[in-house]
């Protein structure tokens, strides 16, 4: 079993905004063949989807943004994961809208669903993948908690498309195809539109690789 954990608040008043778009993986997936009813339990929604051998446990933490991590450490510890089979998706605003980022292992980047759920793990060690939501223009937590503009709904559709095929190459074939395949700077038509310049082995560009954005608190971790 592999389990993709998305972030996101729980409510209606939540239900859309930049903030839930793990959410918005989780039930795009859910929205498949062969998938269970979501039901309630270790603090979330859980549903299982199982395709040619492999089982995917999704899970909707309902504890609010900055608890992930009491919801994410009961569902490792009941079902003895080790951090390899885990990946969480959340949102970026960091990242320009509907860009994907997939990185193996890494810091939280200041985000507070992230950093909750280093905290209760006790590791960084497992996947994230990070979808972008494009940067505030005023107060950050505006921003994520605010819904996506009708000129935006385009784009960020075609990104939670993508990222429900992201999180399937990585249950099926492992995160480093899955960075080589979706991460935009390993994207073979951006890589031919750019020249090359030399980088260091393991800057991958994410979010995670700069120092943490100072903003508020709660901007990254919105609603609890």
């Amino acid at each position: 079993m592999k389990v993709v954990v998305g972030l996101g608040n729980p409510g209606r008043q939540y239900a859309g905004t930049r903030h839930n778009v793990g959410y918005a993986v989780i039930d795009a997936l859910a929205a498949g063949p062969g998938v269970a009813a979501f039901r309630s339990r270790f603090q979330a929604q859980l549903a299982e989807v199982t395709e040619d051998g492999l089982t995917l446990l999704l899970v909707k933490p309902e504890t609010f943004m900055n608890l992930s991590g009491q919801s994410v450490r009961q569902v490792v510890d009941f079902y003895k994961l080790p951090p390899g089979d885990l990946l969480v998706v959340c949102d970026d605003f960091a990242l320009p809208l509907g860009k994907l980022r997939v990185r193996a292992k890494g810091t939280h980047g200041g985000h507070n669903g992230l950093r909750n759920i280093q905290d209760h793990l006790g590791t960084t060690e497992y996947a994230r993948l990070r979808v972008g939501v494009g940067g505030p223009k005023d107060a950050a937590i505006d921003h994520v908690l605010g819904r996506f503009r009708p000129g935006e709904r385009p784009v960020i559709d075609d990104a939670i498309a993508r990222a429900v095929q992201a999180v399937l190459v990585w249950a099926r074939q492992g995160v480093a195809v899955c960075m080589n395949r979706f991460n935009p700077d390993t994207d073979p038509d951006a890589v031919a539109k750019k020249p090359k310049r030399k980088e260091k082995a393991e800057d991958t560009g994410s979010s995670e690789d700069q120092p943490p954005r100072k903003s508020p608190p709660e901007a990254t971790g919105g609603a609890g």
